[in-house]
């Protein structure tokens, strides 16, 4: 039997998962049901969308586009804030119910994901079937929608979770390109940007039909290797699997691809905070504690970099992790506009493991030893002596009790 693979994705996550908290709150106004943005403080003008409704799409809104700019075409627009806490929390709920099913998945950002559907396809009559009920059951527990895409690739399946919104199932197996994917303008195709479909128009490459009959040397001399990659997902080439993560036995990460570039270090600390707690929670749901943090980062021209720290000390708390990632986080940034982040925690090690130390670990006699890092002219040095306080431990399983007994959404962390 040949591979199936799902492409799950939140119907405009942000918005979506803003108007169902303020349900939740008791507010009367569906946020989803009139012209409504998030992207800014309500009493404030800067800042750009980030997420639209429908009703505000037909105003002609678009996403990345100046609030000011759409408050001119809708003067009555409802302008809500960002709150990547509450993202994260309707995050983990999704994947909770998801992992319920299978364990073949592979989160792909905060609001989409991956699922091997082959080893349980025997459970339904279809896998179109299959979906529909993910997507009823989604909206029935936690009152968002999302879209379905079907393949035998997972690129594909990615490209048909996109193909018409919100709450649909589509298919776009591999014998179904030429009908379905290659009519398509080349913008479409999943990571080609605006600067390549630029590139790509110039060329007298308008459709993704058009894209995957060019010859490649002609490509990769303009776009070099991402030229290669837009040809291959034009044609349906990918045999990558989803990478669940008991195949995760190294390391566990987490990374969003974030709604609009980020070229502030504040939200780029709140988006990897959000990474951080996913990333604790997975770990202590494992059984691990981690002694490297890698972090991250993909510019909006798809350059990505890393950069990592050994520990002295296992860690597992989010605050322990954040400490952690973000020195490497500013030895890593250039200052330009981000387009995704990443944490990942490896060299795990058992929550009750025994961890060898070296001298230079020992405090000195006499001197009292911190909860922290000292300050010190090297940032990476000072991460690299980070533990985790008695004071966050208690505080983390204080918070786990408390959401394992009253949900997720029961108590949440001020940054």
């Amino acid at each position: 039997m040949d591979k199936i693979f799902f492409h799950i994705d939140v119907n405009s996550a942000f918005l979506s998962w803003t108007a169902v908290d303020r349900l939740n709150r008791g507010e009367t106004v569906d946020l989803r049901t009139v012209p409504a943005i998030i992207g800014g403080d309500s009493e404030q003008r800067h800042g750009i969308v980030l997420a639209k409704s429908i009703p505000a799409k037909r105003y002609g809104i678009e996403t990345a586009e100046p609030i000011v700019s759409a408050r001119r075409k809708c003067p009555d627009l409802l302008v809500l804030p960002s709150d990547f806490k509450l993202y994260s929390s309707m995050s983990h709920r999704l994947f909770d119910y998801l992992y319920s099913l299978t364990p073949d998945i592979e989160p792909a950002s905060i609001d989409e994901g991956y699922m091997d559907f082959t080893p349980i396809a025997h459970l339904y009559n279809s896998p179109v079937e299959a979906a529909g009920i993910i997507r009823s059951e989604v909206f029935k527990r936690f009152g968002f929608t999302v879209n379905v895409g079907i393949s035998d690739r997972k690129v594909l399946a990615k490209m048909a979770s996109d193909l018409e919104k919100p709450d649909k199932t589509h298919t776009l197996f591999s014998y179904e390109i030429k009908d379905k994917l290659w009519p398509l303008p080349v913008r479409d195709l999943f990571l080609c940007g605006r600067s390549a479909a630029a590139t790509l128009n110039k060329l007298d490459i308008k459709t993704i039909g058009d894209l995957a009959h060019t010859d490649l040397s002609i490509l990769t001399s303009h776009l070099k290797s991402h030229g290669k990659t837009l040809w291959e997902f034009a044609n349906g080439i990918d045999d990558s699997g989803v990478v669940t993560e008991e195949r995760e036995t190294k390391g566990i990460g987490n990374s969003t691809t974030v709604a609009r570039d980020i070229t502030d270090r504040t939200e780029a600390s709140e988006v990897i905070m959000s990474l951080c707690e996913s990333v604790s929670a997975r770990l202590h749901k494992s059984g691990f504690k981690t002694m490297q943090i890698t972090v991250e980062i993909k510019y909006a021209d798809f350059r990505s970099c890393s950069h990592q720290a050994g520990l002295a000390f296992p860690i597992e708390t989010p605050r322990s992790i954040h400490e952690a990632a973000m020195p490497l986080f500013d030895a890593l940034w250039n200052k330009e506009p981000i387009r995704l982040l990443g944490v990942r925690a490896t060299r795990l090690v058992g929550i009750d493991d025994p961890v060898q130390l070296s001298i230079f670990d020992l405090p000195v006699s006499g001197e009292k030893e911190a909860d922290g890092p000292k300050a010190s002219g090297d940032p990476l040095s000072d991460t690299r002596k980070l533990k985790d306080s008695e004071r966050d431990l208690k505080l983390e399983n204080a918070l786990r009790e408390i959401r394992g007994r009253f949900g997720n959404d029961s108590v949440k962390r001020g940054f």
